[in-house]
């Protein structure tokens, strides 16, 4: 599996006790190569699991690589966070929509399905998901 990594998966992968936890570990043993990722979906990961290194052990294992350069896409994010100002973005989700459209072919894998279903790339397009299934 390729796809753009989320905060929510990679807390769900590394909590046992997220509820989600079972969903990031099958999405996980589908891997076959690094699946991207922001630095402020990491920054977001250590803030809820409360330690950096377990976020640094999935980037040295090869879980994630980092794959985005924020300041070279400063405009093409301001510009989302004003179009989905309504939703509030936080600043994890403007890198995601932007990877989605560097990266057309991936989908974003997150538990965060409420927003990922407003989002759009291009101004248009649907985001490709891969979300845990409804409880």
């Amino acid at each position: 599996m390729r796809g753009i990594a989320d905060t929510g998966l990679l807390v769900g992968f590394a909590n046992r006790r997220d509820q989600h936890h079972r969903w990031a570990v099958s999405i996980a043993e589908q891997v076959e190569e690094p699946l991207l990722t922001c630095e402020a979906v990491l920054a977001e990961a250590v803030f809820h699991l409360g330690s950096a290194s377990v976020v640094f052990d999935m980037l040295s294992d090869g879980f994630v690589t980092i794959a985005f350069d924020c300041a070279a896409h400063v405009l093409q994010l301001q510009a989302l966070a004003k179009r989905y100002s309504d939703r509030s973005p936080d600043l994890a989700d403007l890198c995601l929509i932007r990877m989605s459209e560097l990266h057309p072919k991936l989908p974003v894998i997150t538990v965060d399905r409420e927003d990922f279903r407003v989002y759009r790339r291009n101004k248009r397009e649907v985001i490709p998901l891969i979300c845990p299934t409804r409880e």
